[in-house]
């Protein structure tokens, strides 16, 4: 049996990452649907996940560029 090697567990975490903001996102979207009194609240939390991807993606890539880097 083959080791898991540390880049086939750092792409695992990004993409599990990437689905979990998904699933939030679109969590947040029907529950906009289906309740008009709480609209405002669950658009904020979208946004909030959606800006939770975009710096989990940079310091993603960040970490990339140092390793790159340096080895």
């Amino acid at each position: 049996m083959e080791a898991l090697k540390v880049d086939d567990l750092t792409k695992a975490v990004v993409y599990l990452i990437r689905a979990g903001v998904i699933l939030r996102i679109g969590f947040c979207l029907l529950r906009m649907i289906g309740s008009q009194e709480e609209a405002s609240m669950y658009k904020k939390r979208a946004i909030n996940a959606g800006i939770f991807l975009v710096i989990a993606e940079s310091i993603w890539q960040l970490i990339s560029i140092v390793f790159y880097y340096y080895s």
